[in-house]
């Protein structure tokens, strides 16, 4: 699997250590897999491969993870998918 980072430090995406009840959700449904486990708490591996998808946020119980959805790559890619353009200028 080939795995693009976006614009460096230009995600939404926030993680609090702290609230994190060890589920391992965001690990698995991330798919660019920005998180890892270290001690029983998720850890964020690479924030610059994070797309914006949201379902981090939208899957951790304990409300640890944020990004704003629908403004990063991924609304990029969704919305190009539809207008039938390319991809190629985002990664």
């Amino acid at each position: 699997m080939i795995v693009h980072k976006y614009i460096q430090n230009a995600n939404t995406l926030s993680y609090n250590a702290d609230k994190c009840v060890g589920c391992k959700r965001c690990t698995e449904v991330c798919p660019h897999r920005v998180f890892v486990m270290n001690d029983k708490k998720a850890k964020i591996k690479d924030k610059d491969l994070c797309m914006e998808c949201g379902a981090c946020a939208l899957n951790c119980p304990a409300f640890a993870v944020k990004v704003e959805a629908g403004v990063g790559c991924a609304s990029l890619f969704i919305n190009k998918f539809f207008r039938g353009s390319s991809c190629d200028e985002c990664c």
